[in-house]
């Protein structure tokens, strides 16, 4: 078969699935794995589909976002984002080294994190300045800030972070989807959330969302579900419950 039929055939797919894995894409066409990952790199090449962690994505995928700023996210599902976070904080305990990712749910943890036994490493410049005036240990990493949500990023964010085996920690995420995993829109700032995961020990990776984010995606998967703790005001689809473990707070 031609290498244009081939990518024919694998870009119909996409487009009537909207998001599907490599794997399904084996199990339903006669091609080897390699060949289809080779192919959906070609695609997102040219603008044809959005490759993502394990898969790829129509760019016609109704639920796909985009990054919004800061000052647009601190105003959605406030009281939401405050139970979660009050619940996360209670999980600190005294001796552990904990990574708090950039993002406005995270940072509402700050308020009820009292802890001071505990080495705090993060990437959001407002989270650090937080945790330092209520006499906190905190280590900012270094590396490129991008604008809309204040987090460090970038190369030397990643080498920083690196040097860590946290004990405990916390992420925000963009987009939970069933098929993909956690996603936000930047591949710089995935891949800081990737390393810093997979520095943490597993069952102890806390993903912290309102309820808004199931079914949405975003281009970049920084995490699948195994060894994840999904911590959540309200989760109604069975389907979550199957992939990760999830926590409802009150």
């Amino acid at each position: 078969m031609l290498s244009e039929e081939r990518k024919a055939i694998i870009l119909k797919k996409i487009n009537e699935e909207k998001s599907v894995t490599v794997k399904e894409l084996k199990e339903t066409l006669d091609f080897s794995e390699s060949t289809i990952r080779r192919t959906i790199t070609e695609l997102d090449k040219e603008g044809l589909i959005i490759r993502v962690y394990g898969g790829a994505m129509s760019l016609e995928n109704e639920s796909l976002i985009e990054e919004q700023s800061v000052e647009d996210k601190e105003i959605l599902n406030v009281e939401e984002k405050h139970r979660i976070g009050r619940y996360a904080a209670s999980l600190i305990k005294a001796g552990d080294c904990v990574f708090l990712d950039a993002g406005t749910t995270t940072k509402c943890m700050i308020d009820y994190i009292d802890e001071k036994d505990v080495l705090y490493v993060t990437n959001g410049i407002v989270h650090a300045k937080e945790l330092v005036k209520r006499g906190m240990k905190v280590i900012l990493i270094g590396g490129e800030l991008k604008e809309n949500t204040e987090a460090l990023i970038g190369a030397d964010a990643i080498l920083h972070v690196q040097k860590y085996h946290f004990t405990k920690g916390f992420f925000g995420t963009n987009g939970i989807n069933p098929k993909i995993g956690f996603s936000t829109p930047d591949v710089r700032e995935a891949a800081v959330k990737r390393v810093a995961i997979g520095n943490t020990m597993k069952g102890h990776r806390y993903i912290l969302s309102d309820h808004d984010k199931f079914g949405k995606s975003c281009a970049v998967t920084f995490s699948e579900f195994e060894g994840t703790v999904l911590i959540t005001d309200k989760c109604s689809d069975r389907i979550y419950y199957d992939v990760t473990d999830v926590k409802i707070v009150d």
